[in-house]
């Protein structure tokens, strides 16, 4: 989510079904395909592939509501402008709360799975080092063109395609492995591990919030989500079979770097390095998005006093939220130093469900006459969003639940005191 204020020209609808594809899948595969595996696999063992299949579904849900919303609201901020305009002030609040601290938590996990491929035994030290280094690109006012999204998207989709095909060819996946003979997980286990795996399916959402540039938005942007949501869900219902095929449940629940070593189980440690870069161009590149989207999102919180107003200030020479690309920054460093990757992979997830949440719940004021999806669309979604973020790990949702509370007791004091006049 990101938002803007002043007068903006009207992007050009340049943009046809293909492209709105390529920017979806590209803001989709990433990081989070590296290493989101692993946990799932402890929550879910061998069902892991159906987890899989709810948090698409969910998924799916959330990107419909988000692009009926986006056509009726078309000015930037996503959720944060939705909750406060269909649900109230305070829902708008916690809807930018959760996605500022959510996807600061996706960074701090973004920065600690690069560390865990490229070098593993110095992970926290390699981790603060790419977001003080990705801080300081953002602090210049770097950004990610489409050129680059593509080739990112490109190279990990060859490294993702070698992992499946390696494994596959090697003789060394047992099938067995992906039998649902085995443990029940029970509904905790698997909505849990879906939670986990909602976490890989992050930036759906670009999609839902191109009207203004795509040609014919009203057919395109549907059309986009379901082929590039379903595109993804294939693609990592490949990989997730693939490694858990070849490494079985248990040890792919206790993996740091589940592609890596699957492809050393298979007998194709030579791959290893070339794994390694795939998930070191994914996770800087999303790492790189990510800061520069949640300080967008906290300078502009900042400027509507939903956060302090220091926040707010631009530099005068590169024209970016300066203070808050520090300060998101200095609390991403402070993550990848004291919580591992799993924790943050949880806590991220619970707050941009909350985020989703609220989404849904906005979708559901929309009127007959605004587009409002089907029923089942924002019930689903919004039902899915609620299950699957507390059944995550307890100790993401106790987390998950405080910062919350936080944000929400913010919003009470600068109601009580904050407003002009009192």
């Amino acid at each position: 989510m990101t938002t803007s204020s002043g007068s903006q020209a009207s992007p050009a609808r340049v943009l046809g079904t293909a492209d709105a594809v390529a920017i979806g899948a590209g803001a989709m595969i990433g990081a989070g395909v590296f290493a989101v595996f692993a946990p799932a696999a402890a929550q879910a063992g061998a069902w892991l592939p159906l987890a899989l299949l709810v948090a698409g579904v969910v998924a799916y849900c959330n990107a419909t509501s988000s692009a009926r919303l986006a056509a009726v609201h078309p000015e930037s901020g996503g959720t944060y402008v939705y909750g406060r305009e269909r649900l109230g002030e305070l829902w708008g609040h916690l809807a930018g709360w959760a996605f500022v601290v959510g996807k600061t938590a996706s960074c701090a996990a973004m920065a600690l799975t690069f560390a865990a491929y490229a070098l593993p035994g110095a992970e926290r030290p390699l981790a603060v080092a790419a977001v003080v280094a990705l801080t300081a690109l953002n602090y210049r006012g770097v950004r990610k063109s489409a050129v680059l999204t593509r080739v990112l998207l490109a190279a990990v989709l060859a490294v993702l395609a070698a992992v499946v095909v390696a494994v596959a060819g090697s003789g060394r996946a047992d099938p067995a492995e992906l039998s649902l003979a085995g443990d029940w997980p029970g509904f905790f286990g698997l909505f849990g591990a879906a939670g986990m795996l909602f976490f890989a399916f992050a930036g759906y959402a670009r999609i839902a919030t191109m009207g203004g540039e795509v040609r014919d938005p009203a057919t395109t942007i549907p059309r986009a989500i379901a082929i590039a949501l379903g595109g993804v869900l294939v693609l990592y219902l490949a990989v997730g079979a693939a490694v858990l095929a070849v490494l079985g449940p248990d040890a792919l629940a206790a993996s740091s770097a589940p592609l890596a070593d699957a492809v050393t189980a298979a007998g194709w440690p030579s791959l290893v390095p070339v794994v390694a870069a795939g998930a070191a161009l994914a996770s800087l590149g999303a790492l790189l998005s990510l800061v520069l989207g949640v300080s967008r999102t906290t300078q502009a919180m900042a400027a509507d006093r939903h956060l302090p107003r220091y926040l707010a200030g631009i530099h005068p020479r590169f024209g970016v939220p300066h203070r808050a690309e520090v300060a998101v920054g200095a609390v991403v460093v402070l993550l990848v130093a004291t919580v591992d990757l799993r924790d943050a992979i949880g806590f991220s997830a619970f707050g941009v469900l909350v985020y989703y949440m609220i989404a849904n719940a906005s979708a559901l004021r929309l009127g007959p006459e605004e587009n409002r999806p089907p029923l089942l669309v924002p019930v689903l979604g919004l039902a899915g969003c609620v299950v699957l973020a507390f059944s995550l790990p307890l100790p993401s949702v106790v987390a998950g639940v405080a910062v919350l509370a936080a944000g929400a007791g913010l919003w009470l004091l600068r109601a009580r005191w904050g407003r002009p006049g009192r």
